[in-house]
């Protein structure tokens, strides 16, 4: 006889009857996006790490390069800050001073939570319009890795999808914090002693 299924947070008894976690809610389309990103942003640090863990190999230890690894490291460090800038924007993880936050009631923080991630959408909307004319003016002037002679364009333009990602979490951000303020919370800081 099957008995009534597991409420969330409750373990089940599996087969061998070992315990197992209840599986979590479905998770909407904006958070799959927003983990499809944030994995987009991991994958960019992993290939910053292997490609200056693996030039300094083969400089040290076999005195040789891969060629145009400085063009490549510089063009994957360009699309690592601006994935990690979508990564960041929306979670609320980067750098920022509350002093005023702080001292303020729950609704005034709520508002100067709203009116900062609407400052930080115009700056980064601005930056991305920015970066599409460096994108198109790169392509069109033809710029060229030293070596190997590829087009970099096409890393450029992987730094913008980028920032379209990050002006597009910092979207969801603004439209949560406004229509679902329960949705973000601020853990409390631990003094620094």
């Amino acid at each position: 006889m099957v008995g009534p299924a597991p409420q969330l947070g409750e373990k089940s008894i599996g087969a061998a009857g070992a315990s197992a976690p209840a599986s979590a809610p479905p998770r909407s389309f904006m958070d799959r996006i927003i983990d499809g990103i944030e994995l987009l942003a991991a994958v960019f640090v992993g290939l910053v790490a292997a490609d200056t863990f693996i030039s300094v190999l083969l400089r040290k230890f076999f005195s040789t390069s891969i060629p145009d690894s400085y063009d490549f490291g510089r063009m994957l460090l360009g699309i690592l800050i601006f994935w990690g800038i979508a990564a960041t924007s929306y979670r609320g993880t980067h750098i920022t001073v509350d002093l005023v936050w702080s001292a303020a009631s729950p609704r005034y923080q709520r508002i100067i939570d709203i009116f900062a991630t609407l400052v930080l959408l115009f700056v980064v909307t601005m930056q991305t319009l920015m970066l599409f004319d460096k994108v198109a003016q790169t392509r069109a002037d033809n710029v060229l890795t030293y070596d190997l002679h590829f087009p970099t364009w096409p890393f450029f333009a992987i730094a913008w999808v980028g920032d379209v990602s990050a002006v597009l979490l910092i979207a969801i951000r603004t439209w949560r914090l406004i229509f679902q303020p329960g949705s973000f919370s601020r853990m409390p800081l631990k003094p620094v002693e």
